[in-house]
């Protein structure tokens, strides 16, 4: 079996799972990371499109027998960007998650696995990706160790739907007026570095940097 594992994004928090994810599907035969859709050969067994900033066209998806996508909602609702994200600011803490075939239109192909990953309401963003990325790495084997059948039983996405947009630095903004407990979740989900917490007060803008003071919190 040949397997490809695409992160085209160069600022992807999934880049050092990926790594991980080549290594375990090695026992199936070849596999390769590549930061490039562009850069998939063809005669492909699997394509795992994991963290792509564009859209990938037909031509390239169609170099590989299957190329699936894992995404961190239960489409078709929460298609679009930030899936998990989203919906810990919406105050949920189970979080499903979808491996589906890619097709032309984003989000929008055959279903093959569902899951979720479950959080207690305390994780910060170094916390979420860990458990969501050990969630597309068990997800993905799993679809690589029975891809037969889990192929041939895919289901259409059906029923209602809705989208997610793009998250910029302007949605890690505070609100001053509230309190630290009505805007805990927005602090769970900011980056430190690339998108911290800020606030503007008396004129003047403030970063907040946010950590949990023990790792058993």
């Amino acid at each position: 079996m040949k397997t490809r594992v695409v992160v085209d994004d160069p600022e992807s928090w999934f880049i050092p799972y990926a790594s991980g994810l080549v290594n375990s599907l090695g026992q199936f035969g070849e596999s390769e990371e590549l930061r490039n859709a562009e850069d998939l050969p063809v005669a492909n067994d699997i394509a795992f499109l994991l963290s792509c900033k564009r859209k990938v066209p037909a031509r390239l998806l169609s170099r590989s027998r299957h190329t699936v996508v894992v995404h961190a909602s239960d489409l078709p609702m929460g298609k679009g960007m930030s899936p998990m994200t989203w919906q810990i600011l919406e105050g949920r803490n189970v979080i499903p998650v979808t491996l589906f075939e890619a097709v032309e239109a984003i989000d929008a192909g055959p279903i093959y696995l569902k899951d979720s990953v479950q959080f207690r309401g305390v994780e910060l963003l170094a916390e979420l990706q860990a458990a969501l990325g050990a969630k597309i790495i068990e997800m993905c084997i799993r679809f690589a160790e029975d891809v037969q059948a889990l192929t041939a039983r895919g289901e259409p996405q059906v029923g209602p739907e809705s989208r997610y947009i793009r998250r910029t630095p302007e949605d890690s903004r505070l609100d001053p007026n509230r309190t630290i407990a009505e805007q805990f979740d927005l602090l769970r989900v900011v980056d430190n570095e690339r998108y911290p917490a800020f606030f503007d007060h008396r004129g003047r803008r403030y970063i907040l940097r946010i950590e949990a003071a023990a790792d058993d919190v």
